[in-house]
């Protein structure tokens, strides 16, 4: 069995408690994710079964979007309302307010990554050193916000709702308590929903109960994404029979044999080899060096 099969985790659960439970239900050892998500988030998290878990480091697209619910003048240690919480003397703000900001936050921008965090910091994570009491100086990195839209906010309550589309590396709970203090005061996040990642949506995404429920009926097939489904991003190049048995085996293309002769492809390019009759044979990058298109990666499918 091998694949993606897109959960939609509920809140308690830990990224690596999805994973324990999808490798005991598929009975198979070979189980990972793509995008950890916090044990009170919820939504969309790829899990790679079987020889898709070769793709862990390689995945191009690690793009996300979430709906994140708000509440100003309030902070935490860990940004959210699931920290130690207090209120604050911020401004009041209103809606208009609120939309006027949000521009200056879309694009590229740096971020301060939170205590609470697996960034790692000489060796040590973020959060190991939060939980001592210790806070430490942490540089700024580069993210991107492609949308940030306010979907509603109630202003006798000070209570919102966002939804970002983001780049890797970008935390919303973070986000929001920058955009809080553009404002003049604080915020924390009271709820976030993970709605797409790595290219899957919560179309594509069953629970655990619902994965459980396939087992056993023998459907699990169903909801399996394909593991070239992971690589959409990189052009497809299709070959004849004689050249996918030689590229399986893992000989070399001869770019003046494929279409490519006639595109000038970029040194370092990576393409979605594909046998005659649509078959995934796997990645294979461009060597202009050699007049080639090398094996980048074997799934051995």
């Amino acid at each position: 069995m091998n694949g993606v099969i897109v959960i939609n985790k509920e809140k308690a659960f830990t990224s690596f408690d999805v994973v324990a439970v999808v490798r005991k239900t598929l009975s198979t050892k070979k189980v990972g994710h793509c995008g950890t998500l916090d044990p009170n988030a919820e939504g969309v998290l790829p899990v790679l079964v079987g020889n898709a878990t070769k793709a862990q480091d390689i995945i191009p697209n690690h793009d996300k979007s979430y709906v994140a619910d708000f509440k100003l003048g309030f902070t935490s240690d860990t940004l959210d309302i699931w920290g130690e919480v207090a209120q604050c003397n911020g401004d009041l703000v209103t809606k208009a307010q609120f939309e006027c900001v949000l521009s200056e936050f879309v694009g590229d921008i740096m971020q301060v990554p939170p205590m609470y965090s697996a960034v790692q910091k000489d060796g040590v994570r973020l959060y190991d050193l939060a939980r001592k009491g210790i806070e430490v100086e942490r540089e700024a990195r580069p993210i991107t916000v492609y949308s940030l839209k306010l979907i509603s906010f109630d202003e006798e309550s000070q209570t919102g709702k966002l939804s970002v589309s983001c780049s890797r590396g970008t935390y919303i709970r973070t986000l929001i308590s920058d955009i809080a203090k553009k404002l003049g005061t604080d915020a924390v996040m009271t709820a976030l929903v993970r709605t797409s990642a790595c290219g899957f949506t919560l179309g594509d995404a069953i629970t655990l109960d619902k994965l459980k429920e396939l087992n056993e009926n023998g459907d699990v097939d169903s909801h399996m994404q394909s593991l070239e489904s992971l690589f959409v991003t990189y052009d497809e190049l299709s070959v004849s029979d004689k050249q996918a048995h030689r590229f399986k085996n893992g000989n070399p293309l001869d770019i003046e044999r494929t279409r490519l002769r006639d595109t000038s492809p970029l040194d370092g390019t990576i393409y979605r080899v594909k046998s005659a009759n649509n078959e995934f044979l796997a990645l294979g990058i461009v060597d202009l060096s050699k007049g080639a298109v090398k094996i980048y990666k074997h799934f051995g499918i």
